[in-house]
C-alpha cells in the first residue's frame, strides 16, 4: 500500500479540522456554565436542563420528529417503487422523463425547490402547515432513497425471484416474501437518509410551512438572529448527536448489505 506523503496529510488534517473544528467548538461550550458563549465559565450541563423547560423549542423539536417519521415514510415506499420500475422494467416509453423528475431535486438548489413547491400549494389552495412541509421534505428526500435501494437492486440475484414464482408464488407475494427481506438493509438505509435531511432542512420548510408549523431548524435560526446562547448550543449538539447515529446507522446497514451481497 502506498503511504501518504506530508503534504497530502498536511492538506488533509487542515481540511478535516476546517470541517470539524466549529462543531466540537459548539458541542464543547454547550457545557459552558457562563452565559457568555465566547467566555469559559467551568463545565456545566445547566443549559442541558434550561433546554428540557423550553416549551417552545421541545414543541419545535416534537414536530420536526413527526415530519421526518411521515416523509421518510413516504419517500422510502416512493422510492423503493421509482427504483424498481427502473431497475426492473428496462427501457420504456417516458424512462428518461421519470428518471429525470425523480432524481431532480438532488442537484435543484432548495430555494429552487421550496419556492415551486410553494407556488404549487398556492395554485391548489392548500392550507400550509405540516402536511404540506411532509410532502416538500417527502419530495425532496425521494430521489436520494430511490439511489439507495437502487444501488441494491442492480446487483439482485433474479433467479431468486424466478425460483420463488416457478414454485406458484404470485409477483406480489414473491416481492414481500423474497425481494423485500434481501433488500431491506437498503431500504432501512434510505430511510434513515431521508429522515436525516427532514430533521435538518431549514430552507424548504421555511418555503411551506405555516402558522403553527415551526420546525426546529426554524425556529433556532429564528433564536440565533438574536444571538447564540450555550441554550442554542445545547439543542445544536443534540441535534448533531441525532443526525450523527442515524448517519452511521444507515452507513453501518448498507456496508453489512455489501459484505452479505460479495
Amino acid at each position: 500500500m502506498r503511504r501518504l506523503g506530508p503534504g497530502l496529510v498536511l492538506v488533509l488534517v487542515a481540511g478535516f479540522a476546517f470541517l470539524y473544528l466549529p462543531i466540537l467548538a459548539l458541542i464543547a461550550y454547550s457545557f459552558n456554565a457562563s452565559r457568555l458563549v465566547t467566555v469559559w465559565g467551568g463545565f456545566s450541563t445547566h443549559w442541558y436542563g434550561a433546554l428540557m423547560a423550553n416549551q417552545p423549542l421541545l414543541d419545535a423539536a416534537w414536530l420536526s420528529v413527526r415530519l421526518g417519521l411521515v416523509s421518510a415514510t413516504f419517500a422510502t415506499v416512493l422510492g423503493t417503487l421509482a427504483a424498481l420500475a427502473l431497475v426492473r422494467h428496462g427501457r420504456f416509453v417516458g424512462r428518461t422523463l421519470f428518471s429525470g423528475m425523480v432524481l431532480a431535486p438532488l442537484v435543484m438548489p432548495e430555494v429552487v425547490t421550496g419556492l415551486s413547491l410553494l407556488l404549487l400549494f398556492v395554485a391548489v389552495d392548500a392550507e400550509r402547515g405540516f402536511w404540506t412541509v411532509t410532502i416538500a421534505h417527502a419530495t425532496f428526500s425521494l430521489g436520494f432513497a430511490c439511489i439507495v435501494v437502487q444501488s441494491r437492486l442492480a446487483g439482485f440475484d433474479r433467479s431468486l425471484e424466478e425460483a420463488a414464482q416457478d414454485l406458484g408464488a404470485t409477483p406480489l407475494v414473491t416481492f414481500a416474501t423474497v425481494t423485500l427481506p434481501l433488500i431491506w438493509p437498503a431500504v432501512a438505509a434510505a430511510w434513515m437518509l431521508a429522515f436525516t435531511l427532514s430533521l435538518d432542512d431549514l430552507v424548504i420548510a421555511s418555503f411551506t410551512t405555516g402558522p403553527g408549523a415551526t420546525t426546529l431548524p426554524m425556529r433556532l435560526y429564528s433564536a440565533v438572529k438574536l444571538g447564540v446562547s450555550p441554550e442554542i448550543n445545547a439543542a445544536c449538539t443534540i441535534m448533531i448527536g441525532a443526525v450523527a447515529l442515524a448517519v452511521i446507522a444507515a452507513s453501518l446497514l448498507l456496508k453489512r448489505e455489501q459484505v452479505a451481497g460479495s
